[in-house]
């Protein structure tokens, strides 16, 4: 395609530079675990190369030694590529091949560009295609973020208000149906439910883990395995899983695992989920710390900024506002994913990086914003005495008389506490023969907060 003039010092190529010239689009590039991830297959690749004797000795321990301080970062100002580019990322495939290339030169002693020493395509990507790597690369990238980053942030978001939960089991308070009265519930009780969401989460990203460790890798250009060993990638991947620590799999039909990319878009379904699961948690946070005169104000948040520039002493829930932030941006990356899977034309899904950066941008917020709000908001969380006073005035108190008395009489009773503004257990003492052990037994709260025994 002609000459292309690189920067001197670049250890990339031609073909990235083209491909920086073709897509001045956007601020955006592949992160961290992106690169990563290209650079962990392609040293388990020169391993496997000079395993079967497709690659000398040498010329494989410095591609080897290459891939492996890109995968450590030491190159990634070299990946220039906008995310917005070929469909295929094919662009960012030759960028890492080009990379590891230069570098790999440098080390055997060579002039950078001396495809005749080392060849980005004949050597570097030997074996492969971007067309089953860069798929692989998106799985791993993922596979990685999510048990170094995501799993572990809210294990420790379910750790806190696990705590909470046993430290608030004494504090009893009104709970809330259709935002109006309810029954009785502990504080505790409503934390153990928000603890019980994040462990679920946790069990749905292990649920992604393992539909991700089916990766493309071996099915080179339309899913054939043209210009491959047939057993090249179960070799890579046997090193690649001690790599990440986790196994991973080569897919029993390429054809689907290039076609498409279900794995991810059902991966950024468990991700919308859990953010969804989490704006719930942290809008109920805010609700019951909202006042804190004029709100709920059942629990106190830390305090960890001014909240106004006008009003002093205005303190507003920031952490649990920024939790609902990350929420919203990974609801819309799914739309995005979503979007990106049904580009799968014929043999080959041709938005892959798009889809890699959401997925991947998911995942990193996610981690972020969970641990950010363990720390600086659960952990540090009162409950106040806002709840408890209000419990003896709850209309819905009622419902533990409905055994003695019936529905109806309860039912009046309870019109009858509203429209006096008496409570309860003061409208019960006057139209019902109940005794005052007997109002005491059946209007005690904290026995509404569990099952009938039957005593």
């Amino acid at each position: 395609m002609g000459t292309m003039e690189v920067p001197v010092n670049a250890y990339f190529g031609a073909s990235t530079q083209r491909a920086v010239l073709n897509f001045p689009i956007s601020d955006l590039r592949f992160p961290r675990s992106f690169i990563r991830a290209l650079g962990l297959i392609k040293y388990c690749c020169a391993l496997v190369n000079k395993e079967n004797g497709d690659l000398d000795g040498r010329l494989a321990d410095a591609i080897a030694q290459a891939s492996m301080e890109v995968a450590e970062g030491r190159f990634d100002s070299q990946f220039p590529v906008d995310i917005f580019q070929t469909g295929s990322g094919t662009s960012t495939n030759m960028n890492a091949n080009e990379v590891i290339a230069n570098r790999a030169i440098e080390l055997l002693g060579g002039r950078l560009g001396d495809r005749h020493l080392v060849h980005p395509n004949d050597h570097v990507n030997h074996g492969c295609s971007s067309n089953d790597l860069i798929p692989t690369a998106i799985h791993v990238a993922a596979i990685l973020d999510i048990q170094e980053k995501l799993s572990p942030a809210l294990s420790l978001l379910e750790e806190k208000l696990r705590e909470k939960a046993a430290e608030f089991m004494p504090v009893i308070k009104t709970g809330r149906t259709h935002l109006q009265d309810a029954t009785p519930i502990r504080l505790g009780q409503e934390f153990l439910g928000y603890a019980g969401q994040v462990e679920r989460a946790v069990d749905r990203l292990a649920y992604a883990r393992s539909i991700l460790s089916d990766v493309a890798l071996g099915g080179t250009a339309v899913g054939t395995g043209i210009n491959t060993r047939p057993d090249f990638a179960e070799k890579v991947l046997q090193h690649l899983s001690s790599l990440v620590k986790s196994t991973l799999r080569e897919t029993d039909n390429h054809f689907q695992a290039q076609s498409t990319i279900d794995e991810v878009v059902e991966t950024s379904g468990v991700l919308k989920t859990i953010a969804v699961s989490l704006m719930k948690l942290s809008n109920d946070i805010r609700w019951l710390a909202s006042g804190p005169r004029a709100g709920i104000g059942e629990i106190a948040l830390p305090e960890v900024q001014p909240g106004s520039s006008i009003m002093p002493g205005k303190v507003n829930p920031v952490i649990a506002e920024s939790l609902c932030m990350v929420a919203a941006q990974v609801i819309g990356n799914d739309a995005a994913i979503a979007i990106a899977g049904q580009a799968g034309n014929f043999e080959l899904n041709v938005m892959l990086p798009v889809a890699a950066y959401n997925v991947l941008q998911s995942i990193n917020l996610l981690a972020s914003g969970a641990e950010n709000f363990a720390k600086r908001c659960i952990e540090g969380i009162k409950a106040t005495d806002r709840g408890p006073a209000l419990v003896e005035q709850g209309l819905a108190l009622c419902t533990a008389l409905v055994p003695a008395i019936g529905y109806d009489m309860a039912a009046r009773i309870s019109k009858e506490a509203s429209a006096s503004g008496k409570s309860i257990r003061e409208v019960a003492r006057a139209l019902t023969q109940l005794s005052e052990d007997e109002l005491n037994k059946y209007l005690d709260p904290f026995k509404m907060t569990e099952p009938d025994s039957g005593g």
